[in-house]
């Protein structure tokens, strides 16, 4: 094939889900499902649950220190990120979580500009916090508040970064954003196993004091929040620990 006809890579969107039914849904009509129908670019939804564990492929379980809810193990999320995106895979792998960094325009004509990305829809109450960092993940949040998952978040990123691609969609586009409940980013999340590359979950969760872990807590989500979104403290009325 001669230089003259050969046609660059399309721009490649991997989502990890583990509803892969509900791609590419409203990505899949008007001006990104044109597109994507042209070959303009590629969307890929893989089931996370095909990595589960035991024969119910169970992909979750509950938070160590106790607490509501399940979390998504990092062995099983690891797996399937693995599976998804190998070591040369140049794309930046983004978690969509309502603790991330929010999306900003600037950060989306930088995604735009790559060669895609490979997207990680949470479900539960979060994500072992080992794989965020055993993977280098990038958390993403659309705004301050809490949908049941990240699929629609994903959603939202990716028609974002197509709207941008050559010969797609050009206008552009306008954020609302709103406050947390609580004034804070939610603290880091931890279940079994309780050691994992390395990794171990923090002594604190694991020794039954819950006045201690609820310390401990406070204390990771205010860090985080300073880290990250140093503003929502301006704004926060609710304290951290009772």
């Amino acid at each position: 094939m001669s230089d003259a006809t050969a046609q660059p890579a399309p721009w490649r969107a991997t989502v990890l889900t583990l509803y892969p039914e509900m791609f590419p849904g409203p990505l899949g009509v008007s001006l990104s499902g044109d597109a994507l129908g042209r070959g303009a670019w590629d969307l890929s939804a893989q089931n996370i649950r095909a990595h589960g564990l035991g024969r119910h492929r169970s992909v979750d379980d509950t938070p160590a220190g106790g607490g509501a809810g399940m979390v998504l193990r990092c062995d099983v999320l690891a797996a399937a990120i693995d599976a998804a995106s190998g070591p040369d895979d140049p794309r930046p792998r983004l978690l969509m979580s309502p603790r991330g960094r929010p999306l900003t325009q600037a950060r989306v004509r930088a995604l735009a500009a790559g060669s895609g990305l490979v997207v990680i829809c949470g479900r539960f109450e979060g994500v072992d916090e080992r794989v965020i960092a055993g993977r280098g993940l990038e958390e993403v949040s659309i705004g301050d508040y809490v949908l049941s998952g990240g699929e629609i978040a994903a959603m939202v990123l990716i028609d974002a970064c197509v709207r941008l691609l050559p010969g797609v969609m050009g206008k552009e586009a306008s954020g609302v954003e709103e406050s947390f409940e609580n004034g804070r980013l939610e603290y880091p999340h931890y279940t079994r196993p309780r050691e994992w590359e390395g990794r171990v979950i923090p002594d604190v969760l694991t020794g039954g004091n819950h006045a201690a872990i609820a310390r401990w807590r406070g204390a990771e989500a205010l860090r985080l929040t300073a880290e990250r979104r140093p503003d929502l403290l301006d704004r926060s009325v609710m304290p951290v620990t009772e």
